[in-house]
């Protein structure tokens, strides 16, 4: 059995991070059997989350987890695509991680009330005279990694208007088609559902979240994957809700 360890859920999505969610629909997708833990990343073996624990073995980062489960049980998640496909699907997963995602991130750690009303809670445990200052260095860290990855250097319409580009060649790849290069879930499916589930979740309010719902495509995307892989989630009343 595979023990699957990400941060559980929150912040109005069933997990709360994009990089978990994918893991999570990915197992899902490959039909593996699996049992899901709360933890913090400096247990993983990476520092990061997610990780996964398959008989003793223990594998880390969503890519190499991926890898892992295709070299072990001989699933191939974009059996439908052809060559110049799978190159395509690599490629948007490429620009969905290391573009929308420091977006997303930016719009929930360097927004003071988004931060305060979600990560700023991780740290709801730790003791009251270190509570503040914990919540300080991680919120630095963070935007200090915002700032690397290139999207922080920029004033906060600017880094918007960059995101929305992603965005719209993302809403122009999936079309009027159900998945992104198909009719049929592929791996890079799971990429894109978890980080468009996370700008588009209503408990953060944000100009990027805004814009993103410009994208009638995407929005009907994100609900026809969760409806598929999180169907016991009550997802489409929170958006019609907000």
């Amino acid at each position: 059995m595979i023990t699957l360890y990400g941060f559980g859920p929150g912040f109005g999505l069933p997990e709360m991070s994009p990089f978990v969610t994918k893991t999570e629909v990915q197992l899902k997708m490959a039909g593996l059997g699996y049992v899901k833990e709360k933890t913090r990343p400096n247990a993983s073996p990476k520092g990061q989350l997610p990780y996964i624990v398959d008989e003793a073995e223990a594998v880390a980062d969503s890519t190499f987890i991926r890898a892992h489960v295709e070299g072990k049980y001989g699933f191939d998640f974009d059996a439908p695509l052809n060559l110049q496909q799978r190159a395509q699907a690599w490629a948007f997963e490429r620009m969905i991680e290391h573009h929308m995602y420091w977006a997303l991130i930016g719009a929930r750690w360097t927004d003071p009330d988004n931060f305060a009303k979600g990560p700023s809670h991780f740290f709801d445990g730790a003791p009251a005279h270190m509570r503040e200052k914990l919540r300080e260095d991680a919120q630095f860290r963070v935007a200090e990694n915002y700032l690397i990855s290139g999207l922080g250097r920029h004033a906060p319409d600017e880094d918007v208007d960059l995101a929305v580009r992603s965005l719209l060649s993302l809403s122009v790849q999936l079309g009027d088609k159900p998945y992104l290069m198909g009719k049929t879930p592929c791996g890079a499916d799971a990429t894109a559902f978890g980080v468009m589930a996370g700008i588009l979740t209503p408990f953060f309010v944000s100009p990027l979240r805004e814009r993103a719902q410009q994208f009638d495509n995407l929005i009907a995307y994100v609900d026809r994957m969760m409806e598929r892989y999180y169907p016991e989630f009550a997802w489409t009343p929170l958006c019609e809700a907000a």
